[in-house]
């Protein structure tokens, strides 16, 4: 009874800092609430996940906007728990599960650092596995070490199911000893990060798609899943996609969460009409009319981010690039000269954001012509009427979305 009462309270009090939170106008409420019921109980991500089919998203890149369609694909089935506003770390999964503590299944981007603690008190009933490469060094460390974190978890969980990115050598080796492997080719945009294969030491070779690790029987394993002009393919049949995101790392992102979807009883053709309905991820991605700037926003948040995202923009569109170097974003912005920017070459460019100056000299010394300013909101009034694509940092890209908010979609 006073396990019962404690957890009860822990959970109230949660749901309480997490709406003070917000009424305040001092956060979200997405990480508080979560912070509070634990320092209460540190058993309650235990208590509040029990009875849920959870789903786990995790890797360097994607992790939001594929934890979004898992969430639409589950939604056919019933209530789905999820942390919308990408507070994936702890305290941000704990406030998730009890906002929405009646939902059946849960669908939650955790950071790749904190799998293993939250998958031991969850208990997933499947993970999905992005990719891993080069990020916030200062933070999170070498990809090698992030993929040892991650196998951990796998090894902790054989209950679950793993979906997991064939065409990452990383990531196979995180997921090689699942009990249920399911196998899906999303693609890579960098492979510089897996030249050599965490559990040998040795050389990956790549052969066209494949790969494998020689003197050893370590290889690119067969996917079940693939996806092939604009289609999801699984068992010989192709089922169309009509995303609403761009990009062709989110067509490999949609593939794995239809397979985490279909692994938990939603149908192919369901799961795929739901996550076409999914148009924006925390702001990213949709166009906003904002004084004849027709604005979209990219995230982009370390070497392989930047290369998919400056893919992804319009060829008529001026070109906003925004950094900041907080906490968030990761300190150390040296991967910034990792980072290909020669599919802007002639494009109207603003740069800007608190490490603008960094940015700056990365395009002079690649003899790129821009213009420099201090905030995005600056880059936004120098952009010209028109298409105008803003590639930001996290941080960055948060501070612009709560800007337009403010003074666009607010004052509505």
């Amino acid at each position: 009874m006073q396990v019962e009462l404690r957890g009860s309270l822990a959970k109230n009090a949660g749901r309480f800092a997490s709406w003070a939170s917000q009424k305040s106008g001092r956060g979200s409420g997405g990480v508080i609430g979560g912070r509070v019921a634990l320092a209460l109980d540190p058993k309650v991500l235990e208590k509040v996940s029990l009875g849920k089919k959870i789903v786990i998203v995790t890797g360097t890149n994607g992790k939001s906007t594929t934890t979004s369609m898992v969430r639409e694909a589950l939604k056919s089935k019933g209530r789905v728990a999820s942390n919308v506003l990408g507070d994936n770390m702890t305290g941000g999964v704990t406030a998730a599960l009890i906002e929405q503590g009646e939902a059946e299944f849960a669908a939650l981007e955790v950071d790749e650092l904190y799998v293993p603690a939250v998958a031991r008190a969850v208990k997933p009933a499947g993970f999905v596995l992005l990719n891993l490469s080069r990020d916030q060094l200062d933070r999170v460390g070498e990809a090698g070490a992030v993929e040892a974190r991650i196998r951990q978890a796998v090894d902790e969980n054989p209950q679950a199911f793993v979906v997991a990115n064939c065409d990452d050598p990383l990531i196979v080796s995180a997921a090689w000893d699942a009990k249920n492997p399911i196998w899906v080719s999303a693609g890579v945009t960098r492979t510089a990060d897996s030249v050599t294969f965490p559990r040998t030491n040795t050389p990956v070779v790549r052969s066209g798609d494949s790969w494998h690790v020689p003197g050893s029987s370590f290889a690119r394993p067969e996917p079940a899943w693939t996806v092939e002009d604009g289609a999801v393919v699984f068992a010989g049949a192709a089922h169309p996609l009509a995303l609403a995101l761009p990009g062709r790392a989110n067509q490999g992102n949609a593939a794995q969460a239809v397979a985490a979807a279909h692994a938990l009883g939603v149908s192919i053709d369901q799961a795929i009409a739901q996550i076409n309905k999914v148009t924006q991820v925390s702001g990213r991605y949709a166009r906003r009319n904002l004084d004849g700037r027709l604005t979209r926003i990219v995230l982009a948040k370390n070497p392989a981010g930047w290369q998919e995202s400056l893919s992804m923009v319009e060829e008529d569109a001026c070109i906003i690039l925004a950094v900041n170097g907080r906490v968030g974003d990761g300190e150390d912005l040296s991967w910034l000269w990792d980072v290909d920017f020669a599919p802007l070459q002639g494009r109207k460019i603003i740069v800007c954001g608190e490490r603008r100056a960094d940015l700056a000299v990365r395009l002079e010394y690649a003899d790129f012509e821009f213009e420099l300013v201090e905030t995005p909101q600056d880059g936004l009034k120098r952009a010209p009427e028109g298409n105008v694509d803003v590639v930001a940092n996290y941080t960055a890209a948060h501070g612009l979305n709560n800007w337009i908010s403010r003074e666009y979609e607010e004052a509505k």
